[in-house]
């Protein structure tokens, strides 16, 4: 039965009363001979109406039934005069019901996802309020030792006013980098797609970066020896901020006389990076919110390392502007590998780009 379209059910109705009425024109012409005429008359007569009767009825049932159900799980509001359609012939029960799973599994998923956007927001507040709480208790306690006395002394004034400074810069640093994160969401940054030279360009962050690793005696190089030029077209400041990010958490938080490594790999029409070090590892329960902004893995919780916590959802939302997609993966005790991909350029430097972005014909 529960295959049984409308149209279908009030037909097996319709018969059944049909067979009945037939069933009781034959008792009584049993007993009271009836014409032959006005019998299949009757019996005409009376299918139709029941046949009628039962279809208006059982159609006016389903369409009041309806109607209310789909006020409730529709989005537009049903006017007055607008009426549902009604085909009794097809399985308008079941595509009701189906109506309603879908809508009862949007509801559901609105929730959730309205839940997970509370969260968020909470975790983005109260993480926010912690990444300028440190900075801002800094700079009003030197700030106060200055106006208690400090000032006069030169040996103290000075230190005080650089500290303070430092900290202020890295209240700018959390500011910047949420207002360019935000840019990024939003799409409102252009991307300036042109063919470069993968490889100069890790050189160029590198070298920028040698002072740092030489200071925690990190070596940075690359996997091995690139002979010919890893040709890319991508948006070379962006993806510079990308190595200067990926190999700049890997001396913050790598261990001391450790390795940084860059591996390419050309698999079809992209380029793939490997940015890998032998560091401390990051537990497996901690890789899924690596690049939620400012979260921060247990082991680097201190603000020391510097950092506006940023970092790695910015790199995200780069290459997300890029149509690429990053991921990571590491052991503890071993070491992390991040890898990412940029669309390949099929040439050669023909049309080099420097370092600042000036195109070299």
């Amino acid at each position: 039965m529960k295959k049984l379209n409308p149209f279908t059910i009030v037909l097996l109705g319709s018969s059944i009363v049909a067979a009945a009425l037939v069933l009781i024109l034959l008792i009584v012409h049993f007993f009271h001979p009836i014409p032959a005429i006005a019998f299949i008359s009757i019996v005409l007569f009376g299918s139709l109406a029941t046949f009628a009767a039962f279809y208006y009825l059982f159609r006016e049932f389903i369409y009041n039934r309806l109607r209310i159900l789909y006020r409730s799980i529709r989005k537009g509001k049903l006017v007055p005069d607008e009426k549902l359609y009604i085909n009794m012939s097809k399985d308008i029960i079941g595509k009701a019901e189906t109506d309603s799973k879908q809508w009862s599994d949007q509801r559901k998923s609105e929730i959730t996802q309205l839940q997970e956007q509370d969260k968020f927001r909470r975790e983005f507040i109260g993480n926010l309020a912690h990444e300028l709480k440190t900075p801002v208790f800094s700079i009003q306690g030197y700030v106060l030792t200055l106006l208690e006395g400090g000032l006069e002394d030169e040996k103290v004034n000075r230190m005080f006013l650089e500290r303070a400074s430092k900290a202020i810069d890295r209240m700018t640093n959390i500011l910047n980098d949420l207002d360019e994160l935000t840019k990024l969401e939003v799409n409102d940054l252009k991307m300036d797609l042109r063919p470069f030279d993968l490889k100069e360009l890790a050189k160029e962050v590198m070298d920028g970066l040698e002072l740092r690793s030489q200071e925690k005696h990190i070596k940075l190089r690359f996997a091995k020896e690139y002979n010919k030029e890893i040709m890319v077209r991508a948006d070379r400041g962006k993806i510079a901020q990308v190595l200067t990010n990926l190999i700049s958490n890997s001396i913050s938080y790598g261990n001391e006389n450790g390795e940084t490594q860059i591996r390419f790999y050309e698999v079809d029409d992209l380029v793939s990076v490997e940015i890998s070090d032998n560091g401390p590892g990051i537990e497996p329960h901690e890789l899924p919110r690596l690049f939620e902004r400012f979260y921060r893995v247990e082991k680097s919780r201190n603000r020391n390392e510097g950092g506006s916590g940023l970092g790695l959802s910015i790199v995200k939302h780069i290459l997300d502007s890029h149509n690429q997609t990053i991921s990571v993966r590491s052991t503890i005790g071993v070491g992390s590998t991040f890898t990412f991909s940029l669309d390949k350029f099929d040439g050669t430097s023909s049309t080099l780009v420097t370092s600042r972005g000036i195109t070299i014909k």
